[in-house]
């Protein structure tokens, strides 16, 4: 086991890793807003085939989180952590190599096994080493996360736009070979760093059936699933939704999908203090409940509304890290245990999610076609699935309320 005792020296490069290995998270799951419409036109899929692709590549980062919290045991973080920034940076390859919209699912899907390692990896690594003000060092980690994902739209969008050698655009392709390659950045300290490994002795750990029947285990399953899929059904679905409802350019979709992100990146910077002030639950029912009203007040008002998107940014960001956070706070003595198992179970829920949201807009887009045409029948099929998104983070908040007033019971807030 590895001496907890590091010094100020090699303390800073777990950190560096933590934190730039969000920036390279973020980047890999949200330049994919600009590029769907581009991959869904070059392989002529409808709306349900795409929300078919994002649910097999929520089954991908699902099938990761099922067995990352092994590898971390059996191979140690370090190595763990290596493997999935190169995976990361190796589906980039096989993304551009794909000529089918079946070889394109498996590369996405390898993708996704690289992001589920990723986010499993360092979400162990932040709980070892974030002991103090935790809710804030989460938030402040995920930051990077949010500042990824706000750079990753415009950026995603500008490198699809660039004409290389030959006259010929970088396509999106390209594009994910040059932003996937960047993994390779943050495999640098993970390799020189040392990183600290678990100070709970076999014996005294969380036994994982023991944490299966605490049905507080669960409420933090359902709160997390329910807003990870608000948030990542945001990042996958806002540009298509401009681009096609309200005819808006790629550029300027991209753009607000990164106002979105900016938002939410800076939430993530400025309310982890908030959180550490009024607590994880209270923090979890108030942000979750404006993130859900603000999409589907966006959805009923209309075009003029947009802003109120970014506005959801706000309230979807704090969620993940709090929980995390709370799990850290709730067991000490299972925090690897207890993360992968409510990130795995928060996995199948996003897969379904994902599904759902393009069966939802593909439903509605038929039936109101068939009333009032093709045109009012898309609108009508996205707004449906937004509203599905807004719900979501509602219910988000709801089960926040039932785990608050359970604790408060048996005075436990946390």
């Amino acid at each position: 086991m590895e001496n907890l005792n590091l010094t100020k020296k090699s303390i800073l490069l777990p950190y560096l890793i933590v934190f730039t290995g969000f920036l390279v998270f973020g980047f890999s799951e949200n330049v994919r807003g600009p590029a769907i419409p581009r991959i869904q036109s070059e392989f002529a899929i409808d709306e349900l085939q795409v929300g078919i692709l994002l649910a097999l590549n929520s089954f991908g980062y699902l099938l990761a989180c099922s067995f990352t919290g092994v590898l971390t045991t059996k191979l140690g973080i370090k190595l763990t952590c290596l493997l999935a920034f190169g995976s990361i940076a190796i589906s980039g390859v096989f993304i551009y190599f794909s000529n089918s919209y079946f070889t394109f699912s498996f590369s996405y899907f390898y993708m996704y096994i690289g992001n589920g390692m990723l986010e499993i990896g360092l979400a162990i690594l932040a709980a070892r080493i974030f002991t103090k003000n935790t809710g804030f060092m989460m938030n402040l980690s995920h930051f990077f996360y949010g500042l990824g994902s706000t750079v990753a739209p415009l950026l995603a969008t500008g490198l699809m736009g660039w004409h290389v050698y030959g006259g010929g655009e970088l396509g999106w392709r390209g594009m994910y070979v040059v932003i996937l390659s960047l993994a390779i950045i943050p495999m640098i300290p993970t390799i020189v760093a040392k990183l600290p490994g678990n100070s709970i002795s076999a014996e005294d750990r969380m036994p994982l059936k023991v944490y299966v029947r605490d049905p507080i285990a669960w409420l933090i399953v359902g709160i997390l699933s329910l807003g990870v899929t608000a948030e990542l059904s945001m990042g996958g679905w806002l540009v298509n939704f401009l681009e096609k409802s309200y005819d808006w350019s790629s550029t300027a979709s991209a753009s607000m999908l990164s106002v979105f992100f900016f938002c939410f990146m800076l939430s993530r910077l400025i309310l982890g203090f908030i959180t550490d002030k009024i607590g994880f639950l209270i923090s979890l029912i108030i942000f979750s409940g404006v993130a859900g009203f603000s999409v589907i007040a966006a959805i009923v008002i209309g075009p003029s509304a947009v802003f109120l998107f970014a506005l959801a940014g706000v309230g979807i960001a704090p969620i993940y890290p709090t929980v995390m956070a709370l799990i850290a706070k709730r067991y000490p003595n299972g925090s690897d245990t207890a993360i992968t198992f409510t990130v795995t179970m928060m996995g199948i829920v996003v897969v379904v999610a994902n599904f759902l949201v393009g069966a939802i807009i593909d439903l509605f887009r038929h039936w109101f076609t068939n009333f009032s045409g093709e045109e009012i029948g898309l609108i009508r099929g996205y707004q449906a699935g937004f509203i599905f998104i807004g719900l979501c983070a509602i219910f988000c908040s709801l089960i926040s309320v039932i785990l608050y007033r359970r604790l408060q019971k048996v005075n436990q807030i946390l």
